[in-house]
């Protein structure tokens, strides 16, 4: 799997196609996060970014791949091991995009609350931050392996569907990320540091199942085929 993932990140790379995910996050927290601004409700607008550029990570390594190569690589390793393979390089991905947005956003935030009238704990805020970003890392990785190869072939309905399940995931209640996000906001008005225990959970069970299913899938169905 070590060599599979290597594989993956390695075509992701040199293709560039990563730029346009890393520019959006970036574009995303020019926008919405500015210095001196409360550190939780910072923290949980740049862990709600996520979601959406994960999905998009994802899309970008489960189609890099032309045929032939997929076809020849699911025939070494297997058909699940590749794809999971492809789906975890978004993952890693992302998850370096979390790290370094939020460490950005803890450095120049202000470590109060929403009103600036009680401290927060910059590590205990930047931890919660960084949790809460796996959340929606997680969940973005999920819409990303559901809306896309194999389950959706059609590269118009998978954009579409990409982009409209990721804000779904984002409002919708009951969904992990908007209790992580919630929890962040909320916390910010009493200074008040959540950590995201059972959502964090709720949030790997969710993507792991959505990646079973993709996996299994492709391996019972021909998934050579170009978008």
């Amino acid at each position: 799997m070590t060599a599979l993932l290597s594989y993956q990140i390695a075509l992701l790379l040199r293709s560039q196609r990563w730029l346009p995910p890393l520019l959006l996050y970036g574009i995303f927290l020019v926008v919405g996060v500015q210095v001196g601004q409360p550190i939780l409700d910072s923290l949980g607008y740049a862990a709600a970014a996520l979601l959406p550029v994960t999905a998009w990570l994802v899309r970008i390594c489960v189609t890099q791949e032309p045929a032939a190569s997929r076809a020849v690589v699911g025939a070494v390793s297997g058909t699940r091991r590749a794809h999971l393979a492809a789906l975890l390089a978004g993952v890693v991905c992302a998850g370096a995009m979390a790290v370094a947005g939020t460490l950005i956003v803890a450095l120049i935030s202000e470590p109060k609350n929403a009103n600036f009238t009680v401290e927060v704990d910059t590590v205990s805020a930047g931890t919660a931050g960084l949790l809460a970003a796996v959340v929606c890392l997680l969940l973005g990785a999920a819409v990303g392996a559901v809306c896309n190869r194999p389950l959706l072939r059609a590269r118009g309905w998978s954009i579409a569907a990409t982009v409209l399940v990721s804000l779904a995931a984002l409002v919708t209640s009951g969904s992990p990320a908007r209790y992580a996000v919630g929890d962040l906001v909320t916390g910010s008005l009493t200074g008040e540091v959540r950590t995201p225990g059972l959502t964090l959970v709720a949030a790997v069970l969710v993507a792991g199942a959505a990646a079973a299913v993709a996996c299994v899938l492709g391996a019972l169905r021909d998934d050579t085929a170009d978008d």
